[in-house]
């Protein structure tokens, strides 16, 4: 009898296992939620096993599925820059994709902030800029975020909607051949802008124009470029070209100058009159996705 009980409870250890490690992973919610938009803290995965991104969810009101929208941050070659970085959170950007319906992970990557853990992303020097692997980091760590939220109960699992920023949106670019996104909007992509503190001097342009061909070869996800007038990173014309160095790949990408922001339109979708600036292109990308997600059913 002894035996049989202690079988049993062997078995019963077994079974709870998966769940149990899933568990001491510690992903998912870290936190209450609170307003505005049921904010909320959560740990996901990241491509470094030992190391969780701190990430923050909005939510609409209910209990879903909604579609996934991930923000992909800006980021800096400066290490203490990096180490110092508070937690991105792009509210009014959020917002507006919570108004229409997404939920928004805004996730941070490592190397960066609270997060910490080793920098993926890292372009390298000037001289020996590789654009085309630092792309494919951001990317691999944007798909780790992205693939674990599609698993929840409240997301749908099929067409993520992936919002870059500068080298969020370079990444957001490396993925434009993932058949788990169905779109990508991208706010002045790009790595190297300003370069040694210099507006609009960039790092290895002719290399950084390279790699977009490359991320646009075999590249299935339409792109929406946004780039504002006074982008000292990215001025609207380099960024054009880039977006046409996509597009000769393959890449399929509707490019918009939109007019200045603020004092320094690199920032545009961390505030809020620059996301209102950008409103008008951004829900028309939207609208297009809802038009192509609804065609599918």
């Amino acid at each position: 009898m002894h035996a049989l009980t202690s079988l049993l409870f062997l078995f019963m250890l077994a079974a709870a296992a998966p769940h149990a490690a899933f568990a001491q992973a510690g992903f998912g919610a870290a936190g209450g939620e609170s307003e505005p938009n049921r904010i909320q803290q959560w740990l996901v995965p990241t491509p470094l096993p030992d190391i969780k991104s701190h990430a923050l969810l909005f939510r609409p009101a209910g209990d879903g599925p909604f579609q996934l929208a991930v923000i992909a941050h800006a980021t800096t070659q400066n290490v203490l820059r990096r180490a110092q970085m508070k937690q991105p959170e792009y509210r009014a950007l959020a917002a507006f994709l919570v108004a229409r319906g997404f939920a928004v992970l805004v996730p941070e990557r490592p190397g960066h902030g609270a997060t910490g853990g080793k920098y993926l992303e890292d372009q390298g020097g000037c001289d020996e800029a590789d654009y085309a692997r630092s792309g494919r980091a951001t990317a691999e760590e944007i798909a780790a975020a992205t693939d674990f939220m599609r698993r929840q109960s409240f997301i749908k699992p099929d067409g993520a909607v992936i919002v870059g920023h500068s080298a969020g949106g370079w990444g957001a670019l490396a993925m434009a051949g993932n058949a788990n996104v169905s779109a990508i909007i991208v706010f002045a992509a790009g790595r190297g802008g300003r370069a040694n503190d210099f507006p609009n001097q960039i790092c290895a342009p002719h290399t950084l124009k390279a790699a977009a061909a490359e991320f646009g070869k075999g590249a299935k996800v339409r792109v929406v470029w946004l780039v504002a007038a006074n982008d000292s990173y990215f001025a609207p014309a380099f960024s054009k070209q880039l977006a046409d160095s996509f597009r000769r790949a393959g890449g399929k990408a509707s490019f918009h100058a939109l007019p200045p922001s603020g004092s320094e339109g690199h920032w545009l979708p961390e505030s809020e009159s620059g996301v209102r600036l950008a409103g008008p292109e951004l829900g028309r990308a939207l609208d297009s996705v809802r038009f192509s997600t609804l065609r599918r059913r």
